[in-house]
């Protein structure tokens, strides 16, 4: 075998199952279990006990899961529901994230805070989609107007985050129109695959072997997906883009090819335990592993971030909200904008780029990851607390 010790993968694996279970015992401790990953992750690691790293093993099943995270996160965005004025208020509302975002990053770039004002507003100018759909889900408001509202600006935000980041904070020494050229190229690609793969999907012979094969050991739909996902970020890699992005584009083309079909409808959940059950707990885990919290313990200075980074995040995507604040008043556009500033798995991606790439320190890096952290711990709960479901009609007279 090998040369690699799977020590401190058993270790992270052995957190990945404490933190949910440990969170099923008290139903009513309304944390997700991402937080509580990430916060195992730092005590268990360098920063504070020192008892795991994240080693080769690791950071190899990490990387994969950051992957498969991205991937699911373009299998949740619906691209039929994005049209008209949803469509439009949701750009509108990303452009004003945009522009609060670069405001903000000015003034703390001005006192030293951050090196790339552009970085920040990226960083801070997306939405968990996949933590508040489960809210909404749970709250029944998923398919009211205020969550269609949601839905539509997270998958906008998420999308145009994801690009941005890809297009314009890429490791690769290129010039901004060279990578544009990339990206436009490698966008026909994808559409070139996608209707490739929806013509194939045409053929009743073919399409009696995958019905045939999807439940048995070949899982074949499952492999399928998994192939189109690496094959995306191969092709990502090769275009001197963000491998980030190939994985959202191949979780947004499976999702258009999958959407309303009726002939494999435990497909997603599969996906949902390849990934959930094993690979992205990895990158949450690793990501706690790797944060500078230390750095950010011994600076008081560094440390007052946080409570900034958290109240700029809910500028930035709470913001946009207000587009609708005459059609779900003051209440429930207050829950829409804390649900839009829901964010944690962007940031920590973002802010791993932004360290790699030299643009982010990382005592920085951890003050926008913990401020991530107390978004999702905070205001979900506080959003629901204050309604988010379609208000009953007033009974007639």
């Amino acid at each position: 075998m090998p040369d690699v010790e799977f020590n401190n993968l058993l270790g992270v694996l052995a957190v990945a199952l404490v933190a949910p279970l440990a969170l099923g015992f008290f139903p009513r401790v309304r944390v997700p279990a991402v937080v509580l990953e990430i916060v195992l992750g730092i005590v268990l690691g360098p920063s504070v006990l020192g008892w795991l790293e994240a080693d080769l093993a690791v950071q190899v099943i990490a990387l994969v899961g950051l992957a498969m995270l991205l991937f699911l996160a373009g299998l949740e965005i619906d691209l039929a529901s994005l049209r008209g004025r949803v469509l439009g208020v949701a750009v509108a509302g990303y452009g004003i994230s945009l522009a609060i975002g670069l405001g903000a990053g000015a003034v703390l770039e001005s006192v030293g805070w951050v090196d790339d004002a552009l970085l920040l507003a990226v960083t801070l100018s997306a939405t968990s989609l996949g933590l508040v759909v489960p809210v909404l889900k749970d709250a029944g408001a998923a398919e009211g107007r205020l969550g269609q509202a949601v839905i539509a600006s997270s998958s906008v935000a998420d999308f145009a985050a994801v690009l941005l980041l890809s297009l314009l904070f890429s490791g690769e020494d290129t010039s901004t129109g060279a990578r544009i050229a990339l990206l436009a190229a490698f966008v026909v690609l994808v559409v070139v695959v996608a209707t490739a793969v929806r013509w194939s999907g045409r053929s009743m012979r073919l399409g009696d072997v995958l019905v045939r094969l999807q439940d048995t050991t070949a899982e074949i739909r499952v492999r399928a997906a998994m192939v189109l996902l690496l094959a995306f970020v191969v092709l990502a890699e090769r275009f001197g883009l963000e491998s980030i992005l190939g994985a959202f584009m191949a979780g947004a083309v499976v999702g258009l090819l999958d959407r309303g079909s009726s002939t494999h409808p435990q497909f997603r959940t599969k996906l949902d335990a390849v990934g959930f059950g094993f690979l992205i707990p990895v990158f949450f885990v690793a990501s706690g592993l790797r944060l500078d919290i230390q750095g950010l313990i011994d600076s008081p200075d560094a440390l007052a971030r946080v409570p900034v980074f958290l109240v700029v995040l809910l500028l930035v995507r709470g913001a946009p909200a207000l587009l609708s604040l005459s059609t779900f008043g003051a209440r429930r556009t207050t829950a829409a904008a804390l649900l839009q500033a829901t964010s944690l798995p962007f940031i920590v991606t973002a802010t791993q780029i932004g360290v790699v790439t030299g643009r982010l320190d990382a005592v920085t890096a951890a003050g926008l990851v913990c401020a991530g952290l107390v978004s999702v711990l905070v205001f979900p709960v506080t959003a629901t607390t204050l309604g988010v479901k379609e208000p009953e009609p007033d009974p007639v007279a």
